[in-house]
C-alpha cells in the first residue's frame, strides 16, 4: 500500500480492513471483480489533476494535449473492442450512460419498454425511483411463468399494445442469451428505437462468447467494470454494422458526425462536467487488457466456471431460475429452502461468502427481503480459481443456508473461505 496514505491512521485503517476483505473473502457479486493493477494505477494517476471539459480537440482548458491523447486511446481501444462506429468513454457511470440515451432519444413523458426490475431488470429501466420512471413512462415486460425465461411474444404483444418509443434490452440479473435480432423486428414493426443495456455480460460479448448487440441496436450501453474488468464508469457504443441507427438516412460520414453531436452534447455539457480523466485513463488500460487472447481465456473460464457452480447447486437442490445459466450469472430461488434472500446474504456474509439478496420473477416479498440471491462469477475467476473451486464453494453455500443460525457452523465455514482464498492470492504484498 502506498506509504503516504499512513500519515492518515483512521484512512489507511479503512483502507487495510477493505483490502483484507477483499484478500479473505469470496466475492460473488455479480456486478462485482478486481482490476488489475495496471488499472488500479492508472485511476490513481496524476490525470486526477487536470480539468478537460469538452473532448479532444474541442477542451475549454488549455493543457489538454496528452489527456486528449488518454481519451483517444480509450475510444480506438472500445472501438476496436465491439467493432464500434461511435463511443463515448466519458460517462460516469452506466446509470449516466443510459441517462444519456434517454435524453437523446426521448422527449419527457415518452413511453419505453424494459425488463421489469422484479424479473431481472435494472433500475435505469423505469424503476419508479429512478429518473427513468420519474421522468418517462415506464411499461416492463416480464419473464414467462413457466418456463421463466424471456418470451418475445409476450414483448411483441405487449410492445404493439403499448407502443413505447423506445425497447431496452439487458438487465442485472438474468442469466440466459438475448436474442437481439428478433428485438429489432419487434422494435422495427412498431417504429420504436432500440437500446440495450450490456453493462453485466460486455466482456463476455467483446470476446464472441454471447450474442453482440451492437448490429442490430440502435445504441448500446455498458459499465466498464463488471465482465469488462475495468475501473467503474459507464461507455456509450454504435456499431458500424448496426443498420440505419435512428431511422435517419445519412451518407456514412455524414452519420458519424450526427451521432458524435447527438451523443457527445447530451454527455458534456448535458448531464456531466468536466471528465474523470484518471478513470477515462484506466479505461484503456482495462480495454487494451480485454483485446488480448490472455482475456478470452479468462471469459471462457467464467462461463464455465458458472455453469459449474450453477449444475453443482441445482445438485444440492437449489432452483435456479431458468434452470441454469448462459453467462457469468445466475439467480437462485431460495423459497424451498425456507430461507429468505435477506437471510442467505447474511449467513453467506458471516461464512466469509459476499453475495446480493435480489428479487426473483414474481417475487411476493418486498424487494429488501426479497426470496432469492444474486450470484456470480467474474470476480472469483479473476483470482484464477476454476471449477474444482466452484464445486467447494456450493459445497460452502449449501452447509451456510443449511445451517444459517448456527453460528458457531458458519465461523468454521467462514475460516474454510479464507483457507480457499489463501490459495488465490489477490494482492502482492508491494500492492
Amino acid at each position: 500500500m502506498n506509504t503516504a496514505l499512513k500519515n492518515d491512521s483512521e484512512i489507511y485503517e479503512i483502507l487495510e480492513l477493505e483490502t483484507n476483505r477483499q484478500k479473505n473473502k469470496l466475492e460473488l457479486i455479480a456486478s462485482e471483480n478486481f482490476v488489475s493493477p495496471a488499472v488500479l494505477e492508472a485511476a490513481g494517476s496524476v490525470l486526477t489533476n487536470k480539468y478537460a471539459e469538452g473532448y479532444p480537440g474541442r477542451r475549454y482548458y488549455g493543457g489538454c494535449e496528452y489527456v486528449d491523447m488518454a481519451e483517444n486511446l480509450a475510444r480506438e481501444r472500445l472501438k476496436k473492442l465491439f467493432n464500434a462506429e461511435y463511443v463515448n468513454v466519458q460517462p460516469h457511470s452506466g446509470s449516466q450512460a443510459n441517462m444519456a440515451v434517454f435524453m437523446t432519444l426521448l422527449k419527457p413523458d415518452d413511453k419505453f419498454m424494459g425488463l421489469s426490475l422484479a424479473h431481472g431488470g435494472h433500475l435505469t429501466h423505469g424503476s419508479p425511483v429512478n429518473f427513468s420512471g420519474k421522468l418517462y413512462q415506464a411499461t416492463g415486460y416480464e419473464l414467462n411463468k413457466d418456463t421463466r425465461v424471456l418470451d418475445y411474444n409476450i414483448i411483441q404483444d405487449m410492445a404493439k399494445k403499448e407502443k413505447p418509443k423506445m425497447i431496452i434490452a439487458g438487465a442485472s440479473a438474468y442469466s440466459r442469451e438475448w436474442d437481439y435480432k428478433n428485438l429489432r423486428l419487434i422494435a422495427d414493426s412498431i417504429g420504436a428505437f432500440l437500446m440495450c443495456d450490456m453493462a453485466h455480460p460486455a466482456g463476455l460479448i467483446a470476446k464472441g462468447l454471447l450474442n453482440n448487440p451492437l448490429p442490430y441496436c440502435d445504441v448500446v450501453t455498458s459499465t466498464t467494470h463488471k465482465t469488462l474488468r475495468g475501473p467503474r464508469g459507464g461507455i456509450i457504443l454504435i456499431g458500424k454494422d448496426s443498420e440505419n441507427p435512428f431511422g435517419i438516412r445519412t451518407p456514412k460520414g455524414d452519420r458519424l458526425r450526427m451521432m458524435s453531436e447527438l451523443f457527445d452534447s447530451t454527455v458534456m455539457p448535458g448531464i456531466q462536467g468536466g471528465p474523470l480523466m484518471h478513470i477515462i485513463m484506466a479505461k484503456a488500460v482495462a480495454f487494451g487488457e480485454a483485446l488480448t487472447v490472455e482475456f478470452e481465456k479468462y471469459a471462457k473460464q467464467i462461463i464455465r466456471n458458472a455453469k459449474t457452480l450453477s449444475d453443482k447447486l441445482i445438485e444440492f437442490g437449489f432452483d435456479i431460475i431458468s434452470g441454469g445459466t448462459d453467462n457469468h450469472l445466475m439467480l437462485i430461488d431460495l423459497t424451498n429452502k425456507n430461507i429468505t434472500g435477506k437471510q442467505a446474504e447474511n449467513s453467506l456474509g458471516a461464512a466469509g461468502i459476499t453475495v446480493n439478496k435480489n428479487m426473483v420473477p414474481f417475487d411476493k416479498r418486498s424487494p429488501f427481503v426479497t426470496s432469492g440471491i444474486r450470484v456470480g462469477t467474474p470476480a472469483v475467476t479473476t483470482r484464477g480459481m476454476k471449477e474444482e473451486e466452484m464445486i467447494k464453494i456450493a459445497e460452502i453455500i449449501n452447509d451456510a443456508v443449511n445451517n444459517f443460525e448456527d453460528e458457531k457452523k458458519l465461523e468454521q465455514l467462514k475460516n474454510d473461505v479464507k483457507e480457499l482464498c489463501s490459495g488465490f492470492p489477490l494482492f502482492s504484498e508491494k500492492n
